[in-house]
């Protein structure tokens, strides 16, 4: 078990690596992945169930502590990202299908890398898995919602069949992990271990099917999807980071709100659009889902530099719930 444990740490964090080798291998062949694209619900579902196993109660109680920041934290992330996207979609006048994407991208809950992020840029991490938390909870009714909103001008939106796809991959699996959890806690604890290096396997063959079903579009559009998706990340990033310091927020919160504000699940995006939409629509999360790492990584390693003198963060201990 100590060796698995190793190796699941070392997947976690390489993860990014092993991410960028295979979407390159997909791309260039696509005929060893393209049946992947199948299954992509599933492997989600297992992601999500992977990270059920570390949640704990405790974890919501900066809800009860602090409900007004964790409120403004989540409104900001369900608010600023959605918007962003459709002004990027609208502005940019992009192809229905990459305009779909990116928007399904801004409407997810809160990535599951941003914990880690905020404790390693020395932010408050107590605030952090509050908003990761409460805005992944709330995902079956807003996310649906949010599509509605910005996307109907390209699609027809279903919003029932939106709501049954999140809670099919977001909330079953959490629910799942609770019985799991309540029944079998010793098995669960040790599974748990183990997780990092499942949820590694199963984000980067989810990554790789997406990209090998897309391939040839993927050749006509790349450029353009990069750049919207840096943009989209990099300007949530900032806007969040304002957004809480115009809320009056000291820099660890303000930290803390950026980065949770700028990632996304973009894996309930891949799956939403791979059931809803079209394949092309999926590109965008797929490619957010590389990039908010190594963006993540490098605002991370600026915000540890920042001091705030007149506050002091107790959070120190990263959410071990977060390993992507």
């Amino acid at each position: 078990m100590a060796t698995l444990e190793k190796i699941s740490a070392f997947a976690g964090k390489t993860f990014t690596v092993w991410v960028l080798i295979f979407a390159v291998i997909a791309y260039f062949l696509p005929q060893h992945f393209a049946w992947i694209g199948n299954y992509i619900v599933p492997l989600l579902g297992i992601v999500m169930f992977g990270m059920g196993l570390t949640l704990e109660l405790s974890d919501f109680k900066e809800v009860f502590k602090k409900p007004l920041e964790v409120a403004l934290g989540v409104i900001g992330h369900f608010v600023i990202m959605p918007l962003i996207a459709f002004l990027l979609a609208v502005g940019l006048n992009l192809p229905k299908d990459i305009a779909i994407g990116v928007i399904l991208v801004g409407c997810c809950p809160s990535g599951t890398a941003s914990n880690v992020m905020v404790f390693l840029a020395r932010g408050n991490v107590a605030l952090a898995v509050a908003i990761a938390s409460v805005s992944t909870i709330l995902a079956p009714i807003v996310t649906p919602l949010l599509i509605l909103l910005f996307a109907s001008k390209w699609v027809h939106v279903s919003v029932l069949s939106l709501f049954l796809s999140v809670v099919q991959v977001i909330i079953v699996p959490l629910l799942l992990r609770f019985i799991v959890k309540r029944f079998f806690g010793k098995q669960a604890r040790a599974g748990a271990k183990a997780m990092p290096l499942v949820s590694v396997v199963a984000i980067v063959l989810i990554v790789a099917g997406v990209v090998a079903g897309s391939a040839e579009k993927i050749a006509q559009t790349a450029l353009l999807v990069f750049a919207v998706v840096i943009l989209h990340n990099l300007l949530g990033f900032i806007i969040g980071f304002f957004f809480a310091r115009l809320c009056g927020m000291d820099l660890a919160k303000q930290k803390a709100v950026s980065m949770e504000v700028g990632m996304q699940n973009s894996g309930l995006g891949v799956a939403l659009a791979t059931a809803h939409f079209s394949p092309l629509a999926a590109v965008p999360s797929a490619i957010f889902s590389v990039w908010h790492n190594l963006s993540g990584s490098l605002l991370a390693n600026i915000y540890s530099r920042m001091k705030d003198k007149k506050a002091v963060n107790p959070d120190t201990k990263p959410a071990a719930s977060q390993h992507m």
